[in-house]
């Protein structure tokens, strides 16, 4: 994929772009209905595509502790590029974007630096200083400029929007089962494998121990898949704290069943399929073993439940 990460380093076509806006933190089912419609809408109108989004989230500018992203910038692009995206700007948020009015974006950006000829956004987008733009209003500026605009719909499961606050909060419970139906696969996070302390081994249970930059990591123990390049475990997960041992800084451990594959210094992925307990605290390493094995045992229904 081809990124660009300022408006002076933009080279738009000459035909212009057809360009979906938003964060698409998540890339959720509502996210990928919009890039649907933008991919559709460009090849009726013969434009190239292009996505326009934002880093860090806005949201981190003006109350830095009130959002944890769902995914990190790479994989929201690494995502976007197999849904057939060849094109992204990521544009850093900052104070002096923000102070931008909704008139100056849509001439200046949408108009100016990336020659938009379609502009295809979400329901509820907004933009502009104090978020007075709107889709409405996008509609006025675009037949001022010169582009088209196509407003997508929420798409609604379970009686409600499908919306990246609300994976938040299937996730912050610890619902990842919830939260795949609302992304249409399995939530992920990934990592380096780090050293750990080394007592899994010793009590029988070999762990990966993932170093990840993600934000959201629910804490639990969950049945989970072990990812590296091509290969893929079924596997046990642990996030939290190790209490058993009192340890303080959250950790996430990961079991891979049946074999011991070498994984120490691997970039690898894990994706959480379903949550077997809450993280609790046992007498011994004797009684975390037989957890663990219990663990194993939940986590091998859940596998052949889903036919794996």
């Amino acid at each position: 994929m081809r990124v660009f990460r300022t408006l002076d380093s933009i080279e738009a076509p000459k035909p212009g772009w057809a360009v979906a806006i938003g964060n698409f933190d998540g890339l959720h089912r509502g996210h990928r209905r919009i890039v649907r419609r933008l991919r559709r809408e460009a090849a009726t109108a013969g434009l190239p595509v292009c996505l326009l989004t934002f880093t860090p989230h806005p949201e981190k500018i003006f109350s830095p502790d009130r959002i944890l992203m769902i995914q990190t910038l790479d994989q929201r692009l690494r995502g976007l590029c197999r849904m057939g995206l060849e094109t992204a700007v990521v544009l850093p948020f900052s104070r002096s974007l923000a102070r931008m009015t909704a008139e100056e974006f849509a001439a200046s950006v949408l108009a100016g630096a990336m020659n938009a000829r379609l502009v295809v956004v979400g329901a509820d987008f907004r933009f502009g200083s104090k978020r007075r733009g709107d889709a409405a209003f996008l509609g006025d500026a675009g037949r001022l400029l010169g582009f088209r605009t196509v407003v997508v719909p929420p798409l609604v499961y379970g009686g409600s929007e499908v919306s990246s606050s609300r994976v938040r909060t299937a996730l912050a419970a610890g619902n990842v089962e919830d939260a795949a139906r609302l992304l249409g696969r399995a939530y992920e996070i990934e990592g380096e494998v780090v050293q750990g302390s080394g007592r899994g081994r010793i009590i029988g249970f070999p762990t990966a121990n993932l170093h990840s930059p993600n934000e959201i990591l629910p804490p639990g123990v969950y049945a989970t898949r072990l990812f590296r390049k091509k290969r893929a475990w079924k596997a046990v997960t642990n996030i939290g704290l190790r209490p058993t041992f009192g340890e303080l800084e959250p950790t996430i451990e990961t079991h891979v069943l049946g074999v011991s594959p070498d994984l120490y210094g691997a970039y690898i992925r894990l994706a959480f399929l379903s949550r077997l307990r809450n993280e609790r605290t046992f007498r011994g390493p004797a009684a975390l073993a037989g957890g663990i094995r219990a663990d194993i045992a939940a986590a091998r229904r859940v596998f052949r439940r889903l036919g794996l």
